[in-house]
């Protein structure tokens, strides 16, 4: 009888008791509920800044800004607590959390009070983006990993490209309070699917202890392999410049570009571009590996980035200029994502929960301090981020060459071949 090779699925690995199918619905669903949390909040942020006094036009990032820093944060928590307690239970501990303080944050009247518990949500709800990678680690390895992932990409990616119209048009009938209040029933409707349907995947022999000796061994190692450490940082890098983008695309977008009503549409069809890239990913990934993608996709970025950083450096940017050379880099920062990801955690599969909080927490709070500035940075122009992602290409490349020592485009186990348990 002809074993499953170990590239796709281990074979001491016991069938799911639901599909594969549904399973990536649902990893992706609840990943998007952070990505609900931040871009059906763009439209509203300006409505937001004047019920609550908001004078300073910069200040109103903060409510996008706080929250994915606090989701840096509080990554270092909920993979640890994974590989003890599980995967499952983790999940429905942080939704509960997500769906408790969104209605809180609908009910409001002081911005610094909504920005704090913006922070405490983006905290308290970071397992939502460190749990599901684990889970897909713990049933696939290498290349099958990368591909699963770039397919729960392509259906998160599904909000962002809605998200901010949904916003508008709760703004259209109701206060941007209400656009709260959806993300809390969103939020209770994955709970209970959740609570139903997910089984626990973590195998038992894996389940790692809390203590001071698991915890460093853990943290240690999830920071000191090269061939992992590398591509966590590149990804912070290229992350840090799409975030940067998101907190200040509302001002560039609406009122530079003057796009106004229309952003909703621009925003949506870049995302709509970033999900294709990872769909494309889905599909090529096992043919030709992680790391040669990956790395095409990134020597791309940068010959991209700098088009951008010459034309907004020009005398005058226009929209049709900005748009195309923004949704290519964007592009390649789709496919670098997933790969660098998944390359990552690949070396963990024993301690995959742990790894993936360390890891996210590095590129969460990297990626978040420097969003923080390159919008904070912008000055009514492009300039501030089209230097941003000119530095961000440039410093993941040379991650990447170290993490690699040197050589770009290997392929270190070819499509069906069996690899080390690490």
């Amino acid at each position: 009888m002809a074993s499953t090779p170990v590239a796709s699925v281990r074979k001491d690995r016991l069938p799911l008791p639901i599909g594969q199918r549904e399973l990536v619905f649902m990893l992706a669903l609840t990943q998007a509920l952070q990505a609900l949390a931040v871009d059906s909040m763009l439209p509203g942020l300006a409505d937001i800044a004047r019920d609550l006094a908001v004078t300073d036009p910069n200040r109103r990032q903060l409510i996008v800004g706080l929250y994915l820093f606090g989701v840096g944060f509080g990554s270092l928590i909920p993979g640890m607590l994974a590989d003890r307690y599980g995967r499952k239970k983790v999940l429905l501990v942080c939704i509960a959390a997500y769906v408790v303080i969104c209605a809180a944050c609908a009910l409001v009247n002081d911005f610094t009070v909504l920005a704090g518990l913006r922070f405490l949500q983006g905290v308290l709800c970071a397992g939502l983006a460190v749990v599901p990678p684990a889970v897909i680690r713990d049933r696939f390895d290498g290349d099958r990993m990368a591909s699963l992932q770039s397919l729960i990409a392509v259906i998160f990616l599904v909000v962002p490209m809605l998200a901010p119209s949904l916003g508008q048009l709760i703004l259209l009938f109701a206060g941007w309070r209400w656009i709260f209040g959806l993300m809390a029933l969103l939020g209770a409707g994955m709970f209970a699917w959740l609570a139903l349907r997910l089984p626990e995947t973590l195998h038992p022999e894996y389940r790692q202890p809390i203590s001071v000796s698991s915890i460093t061994h853990n943290l240690r190692a999830a920071t000191t392999t090269r061939a992992s450490i590398g591509y966590v940082l590149a990804g912070a890098a290229t992350m840090a410049v799409m975030w940067g983008y998101v907190q200040s695309c509302q001002q560039l977008l609406g009122e530079h570009f003057g796009v106004g009503r229309a952003f909703p549409i621009f925003f949506g069809g870049m995302a709509m571009c970033i999900a294709g890239a990872n769909f494309t990913n889905s599909r090529i990934v096992e043919r030709f590996g992680a790391r040669r993608v990956g790395h095409t996709a990134l020597l791309a970025y940068i010959v991209f980035a700098v088009g951008q950083w010459i034309l907004a450096h020009g005398p005058h940017e226009t929209l049709w200029q900005f748009v195309p050379l923004m949704t290519l880099t964007m592009i390649c920062g789709g496919f670098t994502g997933a790969n660098f990801s998944s390359i990552a955690l690949q070396p963990f599969a024993r301690m995959a929960g742990a790894a993936s909080s360390v890891q996210m927490f590095i590129r969460n709070v990297l990626a978040g301090g420097i969003a923080a500035m390159i919008g904070q940075a912008y000055d009514g122009t492009a300039r501030p981020l089209s230097t941003a992602m000119v530095l961000a290409g440039v410093i993941a490349l040379s991650l990447v060459l170290w993490s690699e020592r040197g050589r770009l485009f290997r392929r270190l186990y070819p499509a069906g071949t069996p690899r080390p348990e690490a």
